[in-house]
């Protein structure tokens, strides 16, 4: 009875979305999005563009997203948007940073990249125009896809931080106390491997067309990098999302190396009381600032 009234309401969701769709005028990207797709499935092959295609555009995504946090440093109007004040971005460690990043991506991740093909063909997962989810669809796949990186991302997390194997693994990734979204994969090649199992799962359940798997990237890369931008900006879209964690919540865990072991969300903390210290820490600066 339950799975039935569940189905109803998501059916009856879906309509609506459907139904509002209808009435929003037609999207003027969609056409030359369109030609663009159908030149790269009438030029290259589904293994070059299921691991090249999804190479560049990790790559292009990944260091775009981190290009504002990087010109942030050398504007000083944002300087007083950093949560972290008093431990600017240095070259030393941003260079360090890089390197790190260099290998990460071309060593760790390009090869499970290069499964990316040999997944799509054994699943049979659609690459033609014809088949494309449309817009809604596929943003509730990649929140589905969130939910479930999130929940692995905080049980895996924590117990990375366990006294017995923090050392060895995760206490890379904590080199920076104050981080900074280049900073967001900055990792031990095992802890790359662990965390990054969380970003596959939703993919294995989820994936109806391979363009899932780069919006999917794209999504997460921005949350991801926001988090560890150490700025807090007032208009940052992202925290309308209810129940997202953003920049402060994780700058606190690099602060202090404890406690906001989640992603993305907020509820695992609040559900297994991982983020009393950051409440307290907040609401103890914001009755500091109401006494000035």
């Amino acid at each position: 009875m339950a799975t039935n009234e569940s189905v109803s309401i998501f059916s009856s969701a879906s309509l609506a979305v459907e139904y509002v769709d209808s009435l929003l005028p037609e999207n003027p990207l969609q056409e030359p999005f369109k030609n663009a797709w159908n030149y790269m499935l009438d030029n290259y092959t589904k293994f070059q563009i299921a691991t090249w295609g999804s190479l560049i555009v990790h790559e292009t995504l990944y260091f775009l997203f981190c290009l504002p946090g990087f010109l942030f440093q050398f504007i000083p109007y944002m300087r007083k948007y950093k949560i972290q004040k008093d431990k600017p971005e240095t070259w030393e460690n941003q260079w360090k940073c890089f390197k790190v990043l260099l290998f990460n991506h071309f060593c760790i991740q390009l090869p499970l990249i290069c499964g990316t093909y040999y997944f799509t063909e054994y699943f049979n997962i659609p690459y033609g125009w014809e088949r494309m989810p449309r817009w809604y669809m596929l943003l509730a796949r990649c929140f589905g896809c969130a939910v479930i990186e999130d929940t692995w991302h905080y049980f895996l997390h924590r117990l990375l931080h366990h006294k017995k194997i923090y050392k060895y693994i995760h206490k890379v990734h904590h080199e920076f106390q104050a981080p900074f979204g280049m900073e967001a994969e900055y990792a031990h090649p095992l802890e790359t491997l662990i965390l990054g199992t969380g970003f596959f799962i939703g993919i294995m359940l989820f994936c109806d067309h391979v363009i899932l798997l780069w919006a999917w990237v794209t999504v997460r890369l921005l949350e991801t990098i926001d988090v560890h931008s150490g700025y807090d900006i007032p208009l940052n879209p992202l925290n309308l999302i209810p129940f997202y964690a953003g920049s402060r919540h994780h700058d606190f865990h690099h602060m202090n190396f404890i406690g906001n072991y989640a992603s993305t969300f907020t509820w695992w903390d609040r559900i297994f009381g991982t983020d009393t210290q950051f409440v307290a820490y907040t609401e103890k600066m914001k009755s500091g600032k109401k006494t000035e």
